[in-house]
């Protein structure tokens, strides 16, 4: 399963979500396959994408907050998920896609490669629900599943190590900026 393809199959379902997205690969395919105003593509800041979705679904509960995040990312901020699982918000749905690698920056394994599971790690920092999806099946059962359960849900989807040809948005990072909050403010 590549990521990209994990994406246009759930794309349909966001488009009355919030959504976040770590920067690199998964930022630019998101965008490649169409941009909404309810994305917001987070740039320079990698390891936050769950903190900033964290931030979102606190201010605004009644709105369900997907963050779609990558293994390098997560295990650069490990402290994301004890204090997703402290604050438990019910309306937030955390995708990490594992392709074992720091893709956007050369590729480098993470400790993923090597058998670090961040499934139960999620789980053993007090995330109720987590999931692994190795096909495509699994992951799009599980994210349906996610959304439904109205509870904080951590998604670990493993992915090919392959990624688009490069890993920016045409969007520059001051309009999305923009963009998204004038989505959040009227909705």
């Amino acid at each position: 399963m590549t990521r990209v393809e994990a994406l246009r199959a759930i794309y349909p379902r966001l488009e009355d979500l919030v959504v976040v997205t770590i920067m690199g690969a998964v930022a630019a395919e998101l965008q490649g396959i169409g941009h909404r105003p309810n994305f917001f593509y987070l740039q320079h800041a990698m390891g936050l994408a769950s903190s900033m979705g964290l931030g979102i679904a606190l201010a605004r509960p009644e709105r369900q907050v997907v963050v779609f995040d990558g293994d390098g990312s997560v295990l650069m901020n490990l402290g994301g998920l004890t204090t997703l699982a402290r604050y438990r918000p019910r309306n937030l749905v955390h995708v990490v896609f594992d392709n074992e690698s720091l893709l956007s920056v050369g590729g480098f394994p993470t400790a993923t490669s090597t058998g670090s599971d961040l499934a139960g790690i999620a789980a053993a920092a007090g995330v109720p629900r987590t999931a692994r999806a190795t096909t495509m099946d699994d992951f799009t059962r599980a994210f349906d599943e996610a959304l439904a359960a109205h509870d904080l849900t951590t998604i670990v989807a493993k992915v090919d190590a392959v990624g688009p040809s490069k890993f920016v948005t045409d969007l520059s990072l001051l309009e999305n900026r923009f963009e998204f909050q004038r989505y959040l403010t009227r909705r």
